[in-house]
């Protein structure tokens, strides 16, 4: 065994190596799953590293970042102004490691390029069981003594485990006993060498999470085959984590002995991840769901995919005049109040958003019938008509309410123009009230 991502029948001779080589076809696939322009494999040495396959052009700054990765310890992700992930592969012997460079010219968010590098990560990580899976099985036609192919396991289990921050796991199906590297203790943060059982690691999940890999693993026994998901684990410290779960089975003559697989820390990738989503679904200064996510939904609607009963369609009354005599600042706060009565107001809608400056739209469920939508219009008015007291002033302002109901056979554009129209007739009759358009 040369490395982990490199086996002796693809051994490299030279650095331009084809995309119909062994290695070269490898990253190929690579780029083309996580849609990058380019990647390349060194083999790292004392004075540095040797470039053993390449796929695309390579940027200048690229031995620099490559530098910074072999010396971060750990995956480096760049987003911008041009994508770099590093990934740092051990091999057998410190002259055996390899690093994995990733690129592309064009930039990536921050949550992008995590997921970039964490779905490689994921790759990798299948490739090493892979490549486990048939040592063990060339060990087990050569070695007869069980006890000596079980100490050859724990030596790959144990090589694997340094692998991006991975650490490796292994259950005789016989009697639930588990085998755990270090990685795995640190990672639920468990003193190292401690007797361990399925029981107590069971109890670190959280419910939903504790069912979903129960199901995943209970599948994966029963056709003896692979899976893959995330869960969240509370730490014997009370920490919460993410961590990303793989596992295969070892099966003899089709009936499941072994199961074994990694587990990998995924917890800052998943907070980046929530975090960029938030970003782009909501409204940073009110909390409430954006525009963008409001037209997602719209677009659900006419793909099918989503049923919506009654749309609400809120301008603020005098909101204008707030922001004018007494700035921005107070003008915010009252959007923020307004933001909290609509939340409590409509606590059994599908959404609250906010859509402009001084603009909120309602989505409610398609089991709510008129009559409610009316009600919770007319609640809608006499919240807002609550004074307002914020940063010394009291202030006071009005809401004015279109309501349109969703037909069979009507767009999403339509429905919302509907209520539009509703909420115009409201403003002409004086603000401060209701209308329901009428079909």
């Amino acid at each position: 065994m040369r490395s982990l991502a490199v086996t002796s029948a693809d051994t490299p001779t030279s650095a331009d190596m084809l995309p119909g080589d062994p290695i070269g076809a490898r990253l190929q696939r690579l780029c083309a799953l996580l849609g990058i322009a380019g990647a390349r494999l060194s083999l790292l040495t004392d004075d540095g590293a040797e470039v053993t396959a390449a796929i695309g052009p390579a940027d200048a700054d690229l031995p620099a970042l490559e530098a910074r990765a072999r010396a971060a310890g750990q995956p480096l992700v760049i987003a911008s102004p041009a994508f770099y992930a590093g990934i740092v592969l051990p091999g057998e012997t410190s002259q055996s490691a390899h690093l994995l460079s990733l690129f592309d010219p064009r930039p990536r968010s921050p949550g992008m390029a995590s997921n970039i590098a964490a779905l490689a990560g994921e790759v990798l990580a299948r490739a090493v069981i892979a490549q486990q899976r048939r040592q063990i099985a060339a060990q087990a036609r050569t070695i007869a003594d069980y006890d000596a192919l079980e100490e050859q396991r724990r030596s790959l289990f144990d090589r694997a485990s340094a692998t991006a921050r991975i650490g490796v796991w292994q259950c005789n199906l016989a009697d639930n006993s588990l085998s755990w590297t270090n990685g795995v203790y640190d990672l639920f943060e468990v003193p190292r060498d401690t007797p361990i059982t399925r029981e107590t690691t069971l109890a670190l999940y959280s419910e939903t999470s504790r069912r979903e890999m129960e199901a995943a693993r209970a599948q994966a026994i029963a056709t003896c085959s692979d899976f893959s998901l995330d869960c969240e684990i509370i730490t014997t410290r009370g920490k919460r984590r993410w961590m990303r779960l793989t596992g295969a089975v070892e099966s003899r003559d089709g009936v499941a002995h072994r199961i074994f697989g990694m587990k990998q820390d995924i917890t800052e990738e998943k907070l980046l991840a929530d975090r960029t989503r938030y970003l782009a679904e909501f409204d940073v200064m009110t909390g409430l769901a954006n525009r963008g996510l409001f037209q997602a939904r719209l677009v659900a609607l006419d793909e099918g995919r989503k049923r919506i009963g009654t749309m609400l369609l809120i301008d603020l009354d005098g909101f204008k005049q707030v922001n004018d005599t007494y700035g921005h600042a107070v003008g915010d706060e009252c959007l923020k109040e307004a933001a909290a009565r609509l939340l409590e107001s409509c606590s059994g809608a599908d959404l609250v958003a906010r859509i402009g400056g001084d603009e909120f739209a309602v989505l409610l469920n398609a089991d709510m019938t008129p009559g409610d939508a009316k009600i919770l219009a007319g609640n809608i008015v006499e919240a807002m008509r609550r004074p307002v007291t914020r940063l010394g002033q009291t202030l006071r302002l009005g809401a004015s309410v279109g309501v349109a109901h969703y037909r069979s056979g009507i767009s999403a554009e339509d429905l919302f123009r509907q209520a539009d129209t509703a909420l115009y007739a409201a403003k002409a009759a004086g603000r401060d009230t209701s209308r329901i358009f009428a079909a």
